[in-house]
C-alpha cells in the first residue's frame, strides 16, 4: 500500500491527525534534552543566553530555544609549557609548568573567552615570570611548594571571571644554563670544604677542651689526696698529743727509749759487726729505759 493509498483511506481528517502526531513527536524531540553527568548545556533563545542545563532530563521550548554549546565539566590539563624567567639575582631559568582546571560556569566561559587553553597558558606564563622575578635562585629551589601555591592563587584570581576553577598547578622542573650549573657546582664544593674545615677545627677544639678537663681533674684528685694525707697526719698527731696528755710525759719518754734500744740491738745483729761502740748518750738512754721499765713493773 502506497502513501497515496493511505491518504485516500484516512481522508482529510486522517491526514490532519498524522500531521499532528508528527508535530507532537518533533516537539518532544526538540523540547526534551538529556544531559550527561560530565556535561552542561548552554541554551540560547534568539541568540541570547536562556539557561544552563545540568545533568539529567531537561525541557526547553521547541523551535524557540536551542542548545548552543555543550561544555564538558571534566578536569582538564594544559600541555606542559616552558617559559624563561629571570630571578632577582639575575639568573636565567627555564620553568616547566603544568596546570589543571575545570569549567564550573559555562555561561561565563563561552561568552567571555574564545580560546580557554591559550588564555590560561598565557596567564600562567606571566604570573610565573613575575613571581620568580621576586625571588633569588636559592629561594626558587628551596621554596618550590610555596611558589606553586602563590602561582595557583594568582591564576585563580585571574581566571575567576571566565567561570574556571584551577584545581592544581605544578612546577615540574627549573632548568639552568650550563655556565650557571658550573658556578653552582663550584660554590657547592667550596661550601663542602668549608664545612669540613669547620668540623675539623671543632674536633680539635673539643680535644683540647677534653685534655684540659682531664688535667684539671687529675690536679683536683691529687689535691684531694694531699688533703686527705694531711688530715690523716694531723689526726695522728692529735692522737699522740692526747695520749701524752692522758698518760703523762714519762710514757712518751719510755717509748722513745725503747725505740733507741731496739735500734742498737738491730745494729748489733748485722754481719761482720763484732764490736759496737756505744756513745755515752746511748748508755744514758739504756739507763733511762731500764728505770722506766722498773718503775712500770
Amino acid at each position: 500500500m502506497s502513501f497515496e493509498d493511505i491518504l485516500l483511506e484516512f481522508g482529510g481528517g486522517g491526514i490532519t491527525v498524522l500531521l499532528l502526531a508528527a508535530f507532537i513527536i518533533l516537539c518532544i524531540y526538540k523540547g526534551v534534552r538529556i544531559v550527561s553527568q560530565s556535561e552542561k548545556h548552554v541554551v540560547e533563545r534568539f541568540g541570547r543566553l536562556r539557561s544552563v542545563l545540568g545533568p539529567g532530563i531537561n525541557f526547553i521550548v521547541p523551535f524557540l530555544d536551542r542548545v548552543a554549546h555543550q561544555i564538558s565539566i571534566l578536569e582538564r590539563q594544559l600541555p606542559t609549557a616552558t617559559q624563561d624567567a629571570i630571578t632577582a639575582d639575575n639568573v636565567l631559568v627555564q620553568v616547566e609548568t603544568s596546570v589543571f582546571y575545570r569549567i564550573v560556569e559555562p555561561e561565563k566561559t563561552v561568552y567571555r573567552i574564545r580560546d580557554v587553553d591559550a588564555a590560561i597558558a598565557t596567564t600562567v606564563a606571566g604570573i610565573v615570570r613575575a613571581e620568580i622575578g621576586k625571588m633569588e635562585l636559592d629561594e626558587v629551589q628551596a621554596n618550590r611548594s610555596q611558589l606553586i601555591s602563590t602561582i595557583k592563587a594568582s591564576v585563580e584570581d585571574a581566571v575567576d571571571d571566565w567561570g574556571i576553577e584551577v584545581t592544581r598547578a605544578e612546577i615540574l622542573d627549573v632548568n639552568l644554563d650550563q655556565a650557571t650549573r658550573d658556578a653552582m657546582l663550584q660554590q657547592l664544593n667550596a661550601e663542602r670544604e668549608r664545612r669540613a674545615a669547620v668540623t675539623t677545627a671543632e674536633g680539635q677544639k673539643r680535644a683540647v677542651e677534653l685534655n684540659a678537663d682531664a688535667e684539671l681533674y687529675a690536679a683536683e684528685q691529687e689535691a684531694k689526696a694531699r688533703r686527705v694525707a694531711a688530715d690523716a697526719e694531723a689526726y695522728a698527731t692529735k692522737v699522740v698529743a692526747t695520749a701524752i696528755q692522758d698518760n703523762g710525759l714519762e710514757a712518751a719518754q719510755y717509748q722513745v727509749a725503747l725505740k733507741q734500744v731496739e735500734a742498737f740491738g738491730n745494729l748489733g745483729q748485722g754481719q761482720g759487726q763484732q764490736t759496737i761502740v756505744v756513745p755515752a748518750q746511748a748508755v744514758e738512754a739504756f739507763g733511762d729505759a731500764f728505770k722506766m721499765l722498773k718503775g712500770r713493773f
